[in-house]
């Protein structure tokens, strides 16, 4: 079987503060920040998850990172994408704008680390339930 290679994050010490060790943190980690950053975003109707992620959730399990994927460039910068539904009625380029700009603040403030690129890829549009009276 193939090993999954995962590469993780270094952070940098804060300001005024005693290097004490290395931090690193797991692109699982960025990927959950992501997935919350996202879903907080009006106009976002669900992210894009798999099989495995809709059995889970079905189970009442939330799965925040799906819908979010991690890479690195080959300069080691991380690079963000965002698979994503959007509301009827709302702007789609403002609300992946919006979902840009969560995700960059939510990794910054959080990790220290910041994004070379958020990828915002809108999947659907997702209609509100049309109520029959009868």
């Amino acid at each position: 079987m193939a090993e999954k290679i995962t590469k993780s994050f270094a952070q940098s010490t804060p300001v005024g503060k005693e290097e004490l060790g290395q931090i690193e943190v797991a692109p699982e980690v960025i990927e959950v920040i992501a997935g919350i950053a996202t879903t907080d975003v009006e106009g976002v109707a669900a992210t894009r998850g798999n099989f495995a992620s809709g059995v889970v959730e079905r189970f009442g399990k939330k799965v925040h990172s799906k819908g979010i994927k991690t890479s690195t460039t080959d300069e080691g910068q991380l690079v963000i994408d965002v698979f994503c539904s959007v509301k009827y009625g709302f702007s789609i380029p403002k609300v992946a704008k919006e979902v840009q700009t969560s995700i960059r603040q939510a990794i910054l403030n959080m990790l220290a680390i910041e994004t070379n690129e958020v990828n915002v890829h809108i999947t659907a549009i997702q209609f509100e339930n049309a109520q029959v009276t009868e």
